[in-house]
């Protein structure tokens, strides 16, 4: 596994310095496979669905790694979530889903002391399938992870139960609701739960599909509850459905199906922010743009063959460079 701490970006957009580094980072990291080997669907361990859930420990201060100081995680109580039987289900559909339209590789490690206490996963997003593919590599990885989701899936019939029943947790868009749902994800993390969501906020729509300038609702939660987060990088999945439409949909599953692109995960390092103040001026945006450089030098790592632009375009997926992400210096 590559040595915990943040990773500094090049300062240029040009994404040459971010690979070189990115390929030796790749050739060192720490595989979940038994052998030392990528672990996909086909040939990953057969747990039982029982496996997943935090373990129950008792409460005391969480130390993330010997490069990075040990942080008060907050509030945390003697109390252990435990993935509910809805999404240990989801966790395994997810993984037979994945199995026909792609080839999931997982690398990474998560080191025991993070898996048990409360963790903040933070992920790179690049297309509507990539939620199933990062679920189906919790699943490879034994992480059961509550997702932040929008308050409009939540709503939708069907799903809306399916979200609550699994533990997840709502993340209203409006302003005046941020507060709440940073008190959420804070009772989340108390109680020690994996907590996994997008800092970008939205599928990323930079020309290139590197991550965007992130939103600092997530660094709001690490710096206040001293949580550590993990980045995890995630590509290929762009590939197996289109950005929208019915149409695209169905044409772009199709060619999956006969395809099986390659969708990587990657779990990273955990990114130091134990320097920052949380009532210091600027901290928030401090902090979001080392998560957003954590996972963009991961992601370089996974796209070694495609520095610059994707291979694959969709032709239905809108371009933007208004967000663009400006690495942290």
């Amino acid at each position: 596994m590559v040595p915990a701490g943040s990773v500094k970006a090049p300062a240029d957009r040009g994404r040459g310095g971010i690979c070189v580094a990115a390929l030796r980072r790749y050739r060192s990291m720490v595989q979940f496979g038994a052998d030392g080997g990528e672990v996909d669907v086909e040939q990953g361990a057969a747990d039982p669905v029982a496996e997943f859930g935090a373990r129950s420990v008792t409460a005391g201060d969480l130390s993330v790694s010997p490069a990075e100081p040990a942080r008060a995680v907050g509030p945390v109580t003697g109390v252990t979530w435990r993935a509910p039987r809805t999404w240990r289900f989801l966790l395994f559909l997810a993984r037979v889903v994945v199995l026909p339209v792609a080839r999931l590789k997982v690398t990474g490690d998560v080191p025991a002391a993070l898996r048990d206490g409360p963790v903040i996963f933070a992920a790179n997003h690049i297309g509507p399938f990539d939620p199933v593919a990062i679920t189906a590599a919790c699943r490879v990885a034994r992480l059961a992870p509550r997702l932040m989701a929008t308050g409009g899936l939540f709503r939708a019939p069907v799903v809306g139960s399916v979200m609550r029943a699994a533990g997840h947790i709502r993340i209203n868009r409006r302003q005046a609701d941020v507060g709440t749902a940073v008190d959420a994800v804070a009772d989340a993390l108390a109680v020690r739960s994996h907590v996994l969501g997008y800092p970008e906020g939205r599928i990323t729509l930079d020309p290139g599909m590197w991550p965007e300038r992130g939103k600092t609702g997530m660094a709001r939660i690490a710096l206040r509850t001293g949580v550590p987060v993990v980045p995890v990088a995630q590509w290929g999945a762009h590939e197996v459905a289109a950005w929208g439409g019915f149409g695209p949909t169905v044409r772009t599953l199709g060619r999956s199906l006969l395809r099986r692109p390659v969708v990587r995960v990657h779990f990273g390092a955990p990114v130091n922010l134990s320097d920052l103040d949380p009532a210091s001026p600027g901290a928030a945006q401090r902090a979001t743009d080392r998560i957003i450089d954590a996972i963009t030098a991961e992601l370089a790592a996974l796209r070694v063959a495609e520095p610059r632009l994707p291979r694959y375009v969709d032709p239905v997926r809108p371009l933007s460079t208004q967000r663009r992400h400006r690495p942290a210096r």
